[in-house]
């Protein structure tokens, strides 16, 4: 079969397959593509097959499928096709495929998982995969919302007004995360999405759940709150410069857009519940508290927690020894309080890669590691990405 397939796959409308759809064709294999397209045409023909408890290539079927719905997306197409190789036989299989019916079955495809889950399945002693997704979801200020964008050939484009967000998954499935700021009021929200250059863009909805965060209030010197006119000059300068490191937004890379976010903790110890807390200080508040604190003695290796590229190292005022990490896709890490930097900007990172060491440096009462991550320029909670 091999190569005469492809050419003949448009033989009854002489439309040949190019761009987009060739590649896609050559990527899912043409003999599988062959098998495939000698069986499943319509959402009612796949449906009955799930029911009937078919074993099918579910990621091939679908990838099939939506090579069909790009074809019938470009410009020029036939208003039907067959995917076909020729000589047909004549059976029902053989109705030509619509651009409508091709969309539709498109859509059916998505039912399948759950078609073939409704069957029982026969017992088995081994352990059952993790269902578990990283990040965990959690729509309140400071935590995650994971939205799904559907299938398109290629990975859509999303923003937050006009910061872009992380987008993964694969032809099957997009899904925007979406970092929600510690300052959200609760109530509606929406992103903006686009499949292609010129595709329209639409909106995607999704509820912030109120959340009550803790707070402290202190009585203390007021030497030790208010800033010198020195030191306030100091700290505006670093929020300049910071907001630029902040903004950074680099192409995820394979792994990421897998969905492999899984992150593991930079150091072990104690791990407080503080993020979101947020401090008074003689009756006048301070910004929540952005990070997770880790208690660990001065000198401890601090690790990357997933492959990253340093961005900034520094020495801050408040935070004291710094490092960040661009995980990609507007995914960044942040490292504070540190006694030693072993990293320079431009060094790329793999997990468990040594970056630092815990101190107490800046703003602080005692050795350790604040730990941030930032996910679309807003801080979320670094529990959301680790196991425990």
């Amino acid at each position: 079969m091999g190569s005469t397939v492809l050419p003949c796959i448009w033989q009854r409308s002489g439309w040949p397959l190019r761009g987009e759809a060739n590649g896609m064709a050559r990527a899912i294999g043409l003999e599988t593509l062959d098998a495939i397209s000698h069986k499943l045409w319509t959402q009612e023909a796949i449906a009955t097959a799930a029911i009937e408890g078919e074993t099918l290539d579910l990621a091939a079927v679908r990838s099939a499928m939506l090579l069909i719905a790009a074809c019938a997306r470009q410009p020029g197409a036939p208003a039907t096709f067959c995917l076909k190789p020729q000589p047909m036989p004549s059976s029902p299989s053989d109705l030509p495929l619509t651009r409508r019916s091709a969309l539709l079955a498109t859509a059916g495809l998505l039912a399948l998982p759950s078609a073939h889950a409704a069957k029982p399945k026969p017992a088995s002693s081994a352990p059952a995969p993790s269902t578990e997704v990283w990040p965990h979801a959690s729509q309140v200020p400071g935590g995650i919302a994971r939205l799904s964008l559907g299938p398109a050939a290629t990975r859509p484009v999303a923003l937050a007004g006009e910061v872009p967000l992380l987008v993964i998954g694969d032809p099957i499935q997009w899904m925007a995360l979406v970092g929600i700021p510690l300052a959200a009021e609760p109530g509606e929200a929406s992103i903006s999405t686009q499949a292609g250059s010129g595709g329209a863009a639409r909106q995607i909805g999704y509820a912030v759940a109120p959340k009550q965060y803790r707070e402290q209030r202190l009585t203390v010197a007021p030497g030790t709150v208010d800033l010198s006119a020195e030191d306030e000059a100091r700290y505006n300068r670093e929020r300049e410069h910071l907001a630029k490191v902040m903004a950074t937004f680099s192409e995820p890379p394979a792994p990421l857009l897998a969905g492999d976010l899984r992150m593991r903790v930079p150091v072990p110890g104690r791990r407080s519940g503080s993020f979101g807390l947020r401090r008074v200080f003689n009756g006048q508040s301070r910004n929540p508290h952005s990070g997770m604190d880790i208690a660990a003695a001065t000198g401890t290796p601090v690790l990357a927690p997933l492959p990253g590229r340093v961005i900034d190292t520094g020495d801050y005022f408040f935070n004291g020894g710094t490092v960040w990490l661009d995980h990609g896709g507007g995914l960044l890490t942040m490292y504070c309080h540190l006694s030693r930097v072993d990293v320079k900007v431009g060094d790329v990172l793999q997990t468990g890669e040594r970056l630092a060491a815990v101190g107490a440096t800046g703003r602080v009462t005692g050795p350790h590691l604040h730990w941030s991550v930032m996910l679309n320029r807003a801080m979320v909670d670094p529990a959301l990405f680790i196991a425990g």
